[in-house]
């Protein structure tokens, strides 16, 4: 079963593509109060992704597009460079973890693992393992 705030951000993302936009963004702000967590009822997010410890300091953009099967550890950020139209399109299968910025208009492949604290700004193509800032590819993974 899913935690609390994914399964708040289902219902306000429901709200969200229903029309009903001032109540989805109530349901984002119940998120960001009770988990210390802001995933917009508009970001896309695939089924059974989890987020570590509650979400807890995980920020998401509005346009975000998640995969499904994903783990994203705590104080994770997804979200626009400055200057960028587009936001990161995080793949199937990916793991991103804690403390780790990805950002700009950057496509992280499936079955990919970001290292902790990782700065990714460049895309990572899939069954990539990658990590540090900036995050390089370490190593194709074995699948």
């Amino acid at each position: 079963m899913e935690r609390p705030p994914i399964l708040l951000y289902r219902f306000g993302h429901w709200l969200h593509t229903n029309k009903m936009r001032f109540p989805a963004k109530v349901i984002t702000w119940a998120n960001r109060m009770l988990f210390a967590t802001f995933i917009p009822s508009s970001a896309k997010i695939g089924k059974n992704t989890k987020l570590g410890y509650l979400g807890l300091g995980i920020v998401i953009h509005k346009d975000a597009v998640i995969g499904e099967n994903c783990t994203i550890g705590q104080n994770v950020t997804i979200g626009r460079n400055l200057g960028d139209k587009k936001v990161p399109i995080i793949g199937n299968d990916v793991y991103i973890g804690a403390g780790s910025v990805v950002f700009g208009e950057i496509e992280i492949g499936d079955n990919s693992i970001i290292g902790a604290n990782s700065v990714v700004t460049k895309n990572i193509p899939k069954d990539t393992i990658a990590y540090g800032n900036p995050a390089k590819i370490i190593r194709k993974k074995r699948t």
